[in-house]
C-alpha cells in the first residue's frame, strides 16, 4: 500500500472523497489514501502544504495561488470544483447592519491571513469601490470562532460559504446580507512539489478515482437527502447547491490563472505577476 495524506475543509463538496474512502477504491489501487477535516480553511492548508505535513490539498483556487506566488513549491493539479464559490456575506442576527454599504469600514471576521474568507473580503470591497486599505480584520480561525466574534462585537461581518452557513442563518445566529461569488473556479487538487515528481502515477490513480465518483455524484440515489443528514442541511437547500455546482475533470486554464494573479495584483496580495506554467502541474 502506498501511503498519502490529503486535506481539506468539512463541507459538502468534498464529499465525493469521503465516499470513494469508503468504498475502498483507492486502496483497490494500493493506495492507503488518509483524509484530515482543516476547519480552519485554506490559510491553514496553504501553509501544510509547504510545510511538506500533506501531499495533497482541496483548496480555495485564490489561496494557492497566492501562496504558490509567495514561495509555496506546491502545484495545480487540476480544477476540482469548476463552478463559482457563493460566498455569503454575513452579520449577527441582531445586528444594525442591514446592507453591503453599512459594512463599509468595519470589521471582518476571517479565518486567518491568506485565507479564502482574507481574500474575499478584499474582492468583495474592490466590487463596492471601497478603499481596500481600510479594511480591518479579527482571526477568528473557523467556523465557531466566527460565531463568537460576531455574537461578541469583536467583529461586524464574516464571509463564508453561502450554504455551508445556511444552518447559521435558519437558527437566527447569522444574518446574510448578500454573496459575493468568485469570479473563477473555486476549489482546486493541489500536491506539494515532491509528491508529484516522486509519486506522479499514485497521483494518476487518486485523479482516476475521483473523477469517477464526481461524474457520477449528482446520479446517486438521494444524495440531496444524504448531504441533507450528513452536514445538516435543509434539503431544498441542499438541491439548490447541488445545481449550482459543477465539478471539474480538468486542469485549470492558464486564463484562470492570470484572471486571480490580476486581481490579487490589483489589490495588492501579491507582488508580481508570473507565468502560468508556474503554478499548473505540466
Amino acid at each position: 500500500m502506498k501511503k498519502v495524506n490529503i486535506i481539506g475543509v468539512p463541507e459538502h463538496f468534498n464529499l465525493p472523497w469521503h465516499m470513494a474512502i469508503n468504498d475502498g477504491a483507492f486502496e483497490d489501487r494500493g493506495i492507503e489514501l488518509t483524509w484530515t477535516d482543516i476547519p480552519e480553511g485554506t490559510g491553514r492548508m496553504a501553509k501544510m502544504l509547504a510545510n511538506q505535513e500533506t501531499d495533497l490539498a482541496i483548496i480555495l483556487t485564490e489561496g494557492l495561488i497566492k501562496s504558490i506566488s509567495e514561495g509555496n513549491q506546491s502545484q495545480i493539479v487540476q480544477e476540482y470544483i469548476s463552478s463559482p464559490l457563493l460566498w455569503g456575506i454575513h452579520v449577527a442576527y441582531n445586528s444594525s447592519y442591514q446592507s453591503l454599504d453599512d459594512l463599509k469600514n468595519t470589521k471582518a471576521a476571517i479565518s486567518r491571513i491568506g485565507s479564502g474568507s482574507h481574500l474575499m473580503a478584499f474582492v468583495n470591497a474592490q466590487n463596492q469601490n471601497w478603499e481596500t486599505t481600510n479594511l480591518q480584520f479579527e482571526i477568528i480561525n473557523n467556523l465557531d470562532g466566527a460565531v463568537e466574534g460576531l455574537t461578541n462585537g469583536s467583529a461586524d461581518y464574516f464571509m463564508w460559504e453561502r450554504f455551508t452557513t445556511k444552518p447559521l442563518v435558519d437558527n437566527k445566529t447569522f444574518r446574510r446580507l448578500d454573496d459575493c461569488p468568485t469570479p473563477w473556479p473555486c476549489f482546486v487538487i493541489a500536491a506539494t512539489a515532491n509528491f508529484i515528481k516522486e509519486k506522479k502515477s499514485v497521483l494518476g490513480h487518486i485523479i482516476e478515482v475521483i473523477h469517477t465518483y464526481t461524474s457520477e455524484f449528482k446520479m446517486i440515489p438521494s444524495i440531496d437527502r444524504t448531504i441533507s443528514v450528513r452536514y445538516e442541511q435543509q434539503i431544498n437547500d441542499v438541491r439548490d447547491w447541488l445545481s449550482k455546482t459543477v465539478w471539474g475533470q480538468k486542469q485549470v486554464t492558464k486564463e484562470d490563472v492570470m484572471k486571480v494573479q490580476n486581481r490579487l495584483k490589483s489589490l495588492d496580495l501579491i507582488a508580481e505577476i508570473k507565468s502560468s506554467e508556474h503554478f499548473l502541474m505540466s
